[in-house]
């Protein structure tokens, strides 16, 4: 990979990181439920304190750990830079962005934030830095138990959902809807912008 290659991909790979934390963090501020590791991530910060970012950022380092236990590979640099930048990010957008309280504009930070969150995710994810940690560990369990990635991925979210439920992070109906939704906005940015990719690299052949 060329130094050019790199740059771009890296700014890239930051672009989608800011992108989705601003989703993520719309999703939470609409206050009608959020996607299921956001949950996980709120239930932690009610119960135990910190930031919602910081907990983001200590589950990941756990999530991380496990995979890296599991599988022996070193880590991708994106897998480290998602970690970090997504909690400061995240408690950054947070600060700044008001909770809303009427129906209307809780709707419209809900679908806005889904939008930005699968923006982002497809842009970090075309600059193929590395997958995020929970994707990560979703990619060695898939790889270790012989299972479809929709199903270890359902199986993982079910899981972190149960245990921010327990903790008090927010279920509501917007989760159901982030849940549901977030996946193909993803697949759609991802398409979207590796075509936009391969066009820039036939006009440099």
């Amino acid at each position: 990979m060329s130094k050019h290659e790199w740059f771009i991909r890296m700014i890239i790979f930051f672009m989608g990181i800011i992108v989705m934390s601003l989703g993520i963090s719309l999703i939470i501020e609409a206050n009608l439920g959020v996607s299921a590791w956001d949950v996980l991530h709120i239930g932690l910060y009610k119960t135990l304190g910190l930031t919602v970012g910081t907990w983001s950022q200590i589950v990941g380092i756990v999530v991380i750990a496990v995979s890296y236990l599991m599988d022996k590979k070193i880590l991708g640099v994106g897998t480290v830079l998602n970690m970090v930048f997504v909690g400061w990010f995240l408690d950054l957008f947070l600060y700044l962005l008001p909770t809303m309280k009427m129906i209307i504009p809780q709707i419209m930070f809900l679908f806005l934030g889904i939008i930005f969150m699968g923006m982002g995710s497809g842009m970090y994810i075309t600059s193929k830095l590395g997958p995020g940690p929970r994707d990560g560990l979703m990619l060695v369990l898939s790889d270790r138990f012989h299972w479809g990635i929709g199903k270890i991925k359902t199986m993982m979210e079910m899981i972190a959902l149960l245990i921010g439920w327990i903790l008090g992070g927010p279920v509501f109906i917007g989760t159901v809807i982030a849940s549901v939704m977030i996946g193909p906005v993803m697949q759609f940015f991802i398409h979207l912008f590796n075509v936009r990719i391969n066009k820039e690299r036939e006009k440099l052949v």
